[in-house]
C-alpha cells in the first residue's frame, strides 16, 4: 500500500512528495519535513487530492447554502427549474412549475395578462360567437335532460344565428 520513501537529501523518512512534469517528463522528489522547509516548501502548504476535494466541496456547499439563504430559491420538484432559469428561458419546464414557482409566475401573469392566471392565446369572442356557444351548451343540456321542446327552440335559434351574414365562425 503506502511505500516508505526516504528523503532524497538526508535519508530520513519522507513526508513531502513532489512530482514535477516538464516537457512530458516527470521528476519526483521525496523530502522530509526539515529538508522541505529548508527548500521553502513547508509541509503545511502540501496537500493531497482528498484534502483539495474536501476543501472545494466545503466551499461549494457554503456558497450554495448562502445563495439559497439569501434568495430563498424555489425549485420545481419535478424538473428542478429555478426562477432564474425561468426568467432566462421565458418559459416553464413542466406543468408543476406553475405552482412551485408561483411567486415569480403570478406577478408576471398579472403584469402581462392583467389576471392572476394564464388566459391562453384565444382571441376575445364577439357577442355572436359567445351567444352561439351558450346556445350550443343549452342545446346539449336540454337533449341530455330529454327536454326536446327546449332543444328544438335552441336548435332554431342556432340556425338563425348561423344564417346571419355577420355571424362569422
Amino acid at each position: 500500500m503506502a511505500e516508505n520513501h526516504k528523503c532524497d537529501m538526508c535519508g530520513k523518512p519522507a513526508t513531502v512528495h513532489l512530482t514535477q512534469i516538464i516537457n512530458n517528463q516527470s521528476q519526483k522528489i521525496d523530502l522530509c519535513e526539515a529538508c522541505a522547509q529548508k527548500k521553502g516548501m513547508a509541509a503545511s502548504e502540501a496537500f493531497g487530492l482528498s484534502d483539495l476535494v474536501a476543501k472545494t466541496m466545503t466551499q461549494i456547499s457554503q456558497t450554495v447554502g448562502e445563495a439559497l439563504a439569501q434568495s430563498s430559491v424555489e425549485l420545481c420538484p419535478r424538473c428542478g427549474m429555478t426562477p432564474l432559469q425561468y426568467k432566462e428561458a421565458g418559459r416553464l419546464g413542466c406543468p408543476e412549475c406553475y405552482g412551485a414557482l408561483s411567486s415569480v409566475v403570478e406577478p408576471m401573469l398579472q403584469q402581462t395578462q392583467h389576471a392572476g392566471k394564464h388566459l391562453g392565446k384565444a382571441p376575445a369572442r364577439d357577442e355572436a360567437a359567445q351567444k352561439r356557444l351558450e346556445l350550443q351548451a343549452a342545446l346539449k343540456e336540454a337533449v341530455a335532460a330529454e327536454r326536446y321542446e327546449d332543444a328544438a327552440r335552441y336548435r332554431d335559434e342556432l340556425g338563425k344565428l348561423e344564417a346571419e351574414p355577420s355571424a362569422a365562425k
